[in-house]
């Protein structure tokens, strides 16, 4: 029986996942032809093809797209091995930070899934905006910082990165208007300058028609008609929507978002924050 290395899994997962060798080689930090050179060392290792060309491109094919099953599992049962063993006799206290945008959508399963296998460590999730999460987070109370990015740091583990898109409620507006009504959060906002920009710079009118210091209240916001927002993929579902194409809307740049892990931080902290970088590219709903 032939041994196939994890880093081989990640990388074709990495492709299977960004649908492209430069965003694979991008989530793997590394080059594009190390990334090729990879994946055919997997295809010699398997004894078929994973990959086919497909225009200027590459896409999987039907015995890769099977394989993208078997390599989750794989590296799922290493990932959860790795955490059991590590997890067993750890104990102490690990804190969290995140926006509410992971902790909505991804953070959830991976919480459970470290809970399992570190049954003894004490988790203190706190859920805010990005601002207040980075003080604390530069004061030592958070040692996992999960919250859009301000600028490079020496102590990232990841980064991510989301489209913005424009959405509104499933139903429309309910408040026809020749200004275009937008809902936004309470500055300061990544979001909210990019969607003021965005519509400033196509001479699009407009006007603030709701303002929250909470998502939750941006969303009761959108979801009543009164406005659209400018957020991720992930503000998605539960009766909001891509915003129709007819309101001709300008385009929006791309989110970004970090995973940090404090210097010298505890051991479980590490392994919580290792199953994040590991999870969340794969989870993203924008990468």
């Amino acid at each position: 029986m032939r041994t196939i290395d994890p880093e081989l899994l990640r990388t074709f997962l990495a492709f299977a996942d960004g649908g492209s060798l430069a965003r694979a080689a991008e989530a793997v930090h590394r080059s594009p032809s190390a990334v090729t050179a990879q994946m055919q060392r997997l295809e010699g290792l398997v004894g078929e093809p994973l990959l086919a060309p497909a225009g200027r491109g590459r896409s999987l094919t039907p015995v890769g797209e099977e394989f993208v099953v078997h390599a989750r599992r794989i590296l799922d049962a290493q990932r959860d091995a790795w955490l059991n063993l590590k997890g067993a006799r750890a104990d102490g206290r690990v804190a969290l930070g995140s926006t509410q945008d992971f902790a909505d959508t991804t953070l959830p399963a991976m919480l459970r899934r470290f809970a399992r296998s570190h049954p003894r460590v004490r988790l203190d999730l706190r859920i805010g905006r990005t601002k207040e999460l980075t003080a604390a987070y530069d004061q030592g109370q958070i040692d996992i910082l999960l919250a859009m990015r301000q600028e490079p740091a020496v102590d990232e583990l990841l980064v991510l990165r989301d489209p913005m898109v424009w959405l509104c409620s499933e139903t429309g507006l309910n408040l026809p208007d020749t200004d275009l009504p937008l809902a936004v959060l309470d500055p300061p906002c990544g979001f909210r300058t990019a969607a003021i920009s965005a519509l400033e710079a196509a001479d699009r009118p407009f006007r603030i028609a709701a303002t929250s210091p909470s998502l939750s209240g941006l969303r009761a916001a959108v979801l009543g008609g009164i406005a659209i927002t400018a957020r991720t993929n992930r503000f998605l579902g539960a009766g909001i929507a891509a915003a129709p194409k007819h309101l001709d809307l300008p385009p929006l740049p791309v989110a970004e978002f970090s995973l940090r892990l404090r210097p010298k931080a505890e051991h479980a902290a590490a392994g919580l924050a290792a199953l994040l970088a590991d999870e969340l590219p794969r989870l993203s709903t924008g990468v």
